[in-house]
């Protein structure tokens, strides 16, 4: 969906979305994943996605990082495929936790610091420069004290908060979050919230999964919600209605207190 951004005014010229996914289909053996997913988001906006466990979430965010081959559909970046992209420096993917290995002898500011690898050539040798923007980073998140501290002695929060800034440093424009607050305490959840908002207000765009219902209106500019096909999109308030998330999570999500949790299925094409 192309919305025009509220600071803009209404006769403001239109530009290409910055993720344009176009009847996307993707299988896995016998599962069909994702069924003519069709969605787009702009510069400047936070998308909250909303499924349960096995919607195909995670499915997507590995699509739109060009690691999967769909069945058929097209995804867009920018203007351009994803492999262009990547290769710029555009994008940036936080994985869910589950899917990185904690235990691997790295550094907080190494890790930072891969977001730059795309342009520091075969040497991998960081300039001047490109050590200032890994220690600006750092500060943005509150953890330049712990640079040094391996990645597996942090808090499941302080992982989140490196993983966004290595897309800081990075300066990438779009950021994919794969359940970025899973595991995540509130102190943690209220420190990110308001970081992807100023992230937002520098014109970066943000598709972040989430099962929080709750805290969707308040983050998120629109939002998508997903059961292998997309069943609604637009502003929080016209997706999450009853009837929707009745047909997402089942007659027991409609009220209007959504849980912060879907029901515990397998989390493996989520």
């Amino acid at each position: 969906m192309t919305t025009v951004h509220p600071t803009e005014p209404a006769d403001a010229p239109t530009t290409s979305p910055v993720l344009a996914v176009r009847s996307l289909s993707v299988r896995y053996n016998d599962v069909q994943a994702l069924d003519d997913v069709t969605l787009s988001l702009d510069a400047g906006r936070i998308c909250g996605l909303i499924g349960v466990n096995g919607s195909g979430k995670s499915t997507l965010f590995t699509s739109l990082m060009g690691l999967l081959v769909p069945q058929h559909g097209t995804v867009e970046l920018f203007g351009m495929p994803t492999a262009g992209a990547r290769k710029q420096g555009l994008v940036a993917y936080m994985p869910q936790a589950e899917g990185v290995d904690w235990t691997f002898p790295v550094s907080v500011a190494d890790v930072v610091a891969m977001g730059l690898y795309g342009r520091l050539g075969s040497a991998r040798r960081l300039r001047a420069a490109d050590r200032a923007a890994v220690g600006e980073a750092l500060e943005r998140v509150g953890l330049a004290d712990l640079r040094r501290r391996q990645i597996g002695q942090l808090s499941g929060g302080q992982r989140k908060r490196v993983f966004i800034a290595r897309s800081i440093a990075q300066d990438a424009r779009l950021l994919l979050l794969d359940e970025p607050f899973a595991g995540v305490d509130r102190a943690s959840q209220t420190t990110m919230t308001h970081l992807l908002k100023v992230l937002r207000d520098e014109g970066r765009s943000v598709l972040m999964s989430t099962h929080d219902l709750a805290g969707v209106p308040e983050l998120c500019d629109e939002a998508v919600l997903l059961h292998r096909r997309v069943l609604a999109q637009g502003v929080p308030s016209e997706v999450l209605t009853q009837g929707n998330l009745a047909l997402a999570f089942g007659p027991a999500a409609s009220d209007d207190s959504p849980p912060a949790s879907s029901p515990a299925t397998p989390e493996g094409n989520s």
